[in-house]
């Protein structure tokens, strides 16, 4: 099998190489066009939309979606038992995501009709992938991926109304719901993942008391709560009324975490990265509430969880499932273990010079930087995995998503 075809027979490969390799070049032009800017100059891009606007959406529904078509294309076959997705399809949805990303970076010469067409089409067409597979064996807790997926293509239709001129004031709203939708489905995945793959670990060295514990009505609790938030921004609901939820939402979420025995992963990178960064993503939801009561701002809050709980939660998860699906031993190589101590700390300065205006353009080149660092580690440390054969032989704890 030639590399090429190796990489459209796998959805992580070919989806995991694209969300590391877009999370790098959509960073480099936005960390050029802020030094640009602080040197008092001016740089024009090539889309319609301001630069802040195109920064948000391709955060959200470029790389994000890229890293969910990656582990669900992935994860659902090992659910359901069905077969993988077809080289073909692979291929093709992969393409319907690079013409996305392409028609919105040159948005400013096409017609806005057009660039919403190829941007929305990708979703729904892995959705239906999803759905063929997911119907066999129809179970509530995987159901709502799809409900929650279509949320999602919901929230970034808003954005692409108001940039064809059909309504006057949705794309704010739906970049919030977008990038909450993340946060809701990392509620949802995170929580079944980070416990799970913790308890694996520690029965398989032995342990047999003291496991986490993940109180179902708890869970349920948390993930009711997140997903308030992006449904009530894609309602117009008040600030105001969401703030409850969100406190909620961060609340549970941060009581979830610390029942799942996080410290005895502190010498296991690719564990001790699922526990923080989903601790990230419950912090970014209670700080949105507080910023909703007008108590902080909620640009740290909205990067909070977009840096800090979806680039590190979905790090966590590609590395991982990439290690385990190529037969290789679940232990992070050192430039990826790197990487995830990174992406906190890109968190903390864009959080920080949300806080401190006077700090601003220092914290986002900052944070910038370090983004870049963590996902060039990242890419090159996995680069030969995405593109090789699998391991002959499947270490112990290679396990599936």
């Amino acid at each position: 099998m030639t590399p090429l075809k190796r990489l459209f027979g796998d959805g992580f490969r070919v989806f995991f190489l694209a969300a590391g390799l877009f999370a790098l070049a959509s960073m480099a032009v936005w960390e050029f066009y802020q030094i640009v800017q602080a040197l008092g100059g001016v740089l024009d891009l090539p889309t319609a939309a301001p630069p802040h606007l195109w920064h948000a959406h391709e955060m959200i529904f470029g790389y994000g979606s890229a890293a969910l078509a990656g582990f669900l294309l992935t994860a659902v076959p090992s659910w359901t038992g069905a077969k993988s997705a077809p080289h073909r399809f692979i291929a093709v949805v992969a393409g319907l995501w690079l013409a996305g990303r392409i028609a919105v970076w040159a948005s400013g010469s096409l017609p806005s009709a057009l660039v919403a067409v190829l941007d929305l089409g990708f979703v729904p067409v892995l959705a239906a992938n999803l759905l063929t597979q997911l119907i066999k064996r129809p179970k509530p807790q995987q159901m709502i991926i799809l409900a929650i997926l279509t949320t999602y293509w919901i929230a970034n239709l808003m954005v692409h109304l108001e940039w064809t001129g059909l309504t006057a004031d949705t794309a704010w709203a739906g970049l919030r719901a977008g990038l909450l939708t993340l946060g809701a489905m990392i509620m949802v995945l995170g929580g079944r993942v980070t416990p799970g793959f913790t308890r694996n670990a520690m029965v398989q060295s032995g342990r047999e008391q003291g496991l986490p514990l993940n109180p179902m009505p708890l869970a349920a609790i948390a993930i009711a709560a997140a997903l308030t938030q992006p449904l009530g921004y894609l309602v117009g609901a008040p600030q105001s009324w969401l703030a409850p939820f969100a406190l909620i939402a961060g609340t549970a979420g941060l009581i979830r975490v610390a029942l799942w025995r996080g410290f005895w992963t502190r010498n296991k990178p690719i564990l001790w990265t699922l526990h923080l960064s989903y601790a990230l993503n419950a912090l970014g939801f209670l700080t949105l509430g507080l910023a909703d009561l007008g108590l902080t701002t909620d640009i740290a809050a909205l990067h909070l969880l977009g840096i800090g709980g979806v680039g590190g939660m979905t790090l966590a998860i590609m590395s991982r499932a990439t290690l385990g699906h190529t037969g290789r031993a679940l232990v992070a190589p050192r430039p990826v273990a790197l990487a995830y101590a990174l992406i906190p700390l890109a968190a903390l300065a864009r959080c920080l010079g949300a806080e401190i205006p006077s700090l601003a353009t220092p914290a986002i080149l900052t944070a910038g930087a370090l983004w870049l660092l963590a996902f060039g580690l990242f890419t090159a440390a996995l680069w030969p995995v995405f593109w090789g054969p699998r391991a002959k032989r499947s270490p112990a704890g290679a396990a599936p998503t």
